[in-house]
């Protein structure tokens, strides 16, 4: 079957490969899985300007949310590789082959990688009235009574779902994890009360931090965020090991001829090159900004996979 769709891919490249060199014609449609107000929808519409400006041609961003992201990348999949269909895919993208949940697609042989756009991190928040001061004062809690300490995320699933599991994981307690339909929904949750504790990106938790609302324990990568240059990592906390990032890039249907595949790499990382934009998503994400090569991208997606797939066995997790 793979072989057969890769021959059917090669035939439907042919006449664009011939028309490559007056691409695009018309408009782009940049598709993402997530809500509105999240990292993959900010970041879509931050990139997509100034693609669009460099190709002469609109980059339409297009969300198609649900399942953690695998609407859209199926529909990615499923495109003509004529350039006229990118995608923004996440970490997520791995997380959901983890589980083997890829229906209709393959993660990895079902995509050409264009750009990686950023890697950046997680933090750990709870209300600014919760009873812990730290993360020690949190995993304390949660030794004394299991599972009474509940932890909102993106959804079941997330990257920010596992990112809590591996916490618990090294920290040897249990939480109880919340899931919502996105960080926007499940930061409104934390802030109201209904959850102790939230595993979430910097675009919805910052601003929540430094407006005295919410306190951040501490953050999920290897050095401190420059967002929050006070809070420490996970390790300096006294939780080595259970440091997790994640990420974001471009990706296209497997089958985008070459010339296509290199003009959108370019572009991407002249865009990224501008200091305007670049400040801009480092200051939303607090990580670094790319661009990494598609070839960098698709390793690091099929390093993703094993890693997140030993977390879900031995905290056995199970999607709903």
């Amino acid at each position: 079957m793979r072989i057969a769709r890769r021959a059917a891919l090669a035939l439907l490249a042919a006449p664009v490969l011939a028309r490559a060199a007056g691409w695009p014609e018309r408009p782009i449609r940049l598709l993402h899985g997530f809500g509105p107000g999240g990292p993959a929808d900010t970041m879509s519409r931050l990139i997509a300007a100034p693609l669009g400006e460099a190709l002469g041609q609109p980059v339409v961003v297009e969300a198609r949310p649900g399942a953690g992201g695998n609407i859209a990348s199926a529909a990615i999949a499923r495109a003509a590789p004529d350039g006229y269909t990118l995608g923004l895919i996440t970490g997520g993208h791995a997380v959901n082959a983890a589980f083997g949940q890829t229906p209709g697609f393959d993660p990895i042989e079902d995509f050409d990688f264009i750009a990686l756009l950023s890697r950046y991190a997680f933090t750990i928040v709870v209300r600014q009235d919760f009873g812990a001061r730290d993360l020690a004062g949190l995993i304390a809690l949660a030794k004394q009574s299991p599972g009474s300490v509940t932890f909102a995320s993106a959804g079941t699933g997330s990257t920010q779902h596992l990112t809590g599991e591996l916490l618990a994981s090294a920290a040897g307690v249990r939480f109880t994890h919340v899931p919502y339909r996105g960080d926007a929904p499940a930061t409104t949750a934390l802030l109201g009360g209904e959850v102790a504790m939230m595993v979430g990106s910097s675009v919805g938790t910052v601003p929540h931090v430094r407006g005295g609302a919410l306190r951040a324990l501490a953050v999920t990568s290897p050095k401190r965020s420059p967002l929050l240059p006070e809070v420490p990592t996970l390790a300096e906390a006294g939780l080595p090991g259970a440091e997790a990032t994640t990420w974001a890039g471009l990706v296209a249907p497997r089958g985008l001829p070459a010339p296509i595949g290199e003009r959108l790499y370019t572009v991407t990382a002249e865009a990224l090159a501008e200091p305007g934009l670049r400040r801009r998503l480092e200051d939303l994400l607090g990580g670094e900004v790319g661009p990494g090569a598609p070839g960098e991208m698709k390793r690091l997606v099929a390093s993703e996979i094993p890693r997140w797939r030993a977390v879900i066995e031995q905290r056995g997790i199970k999607l709903d």
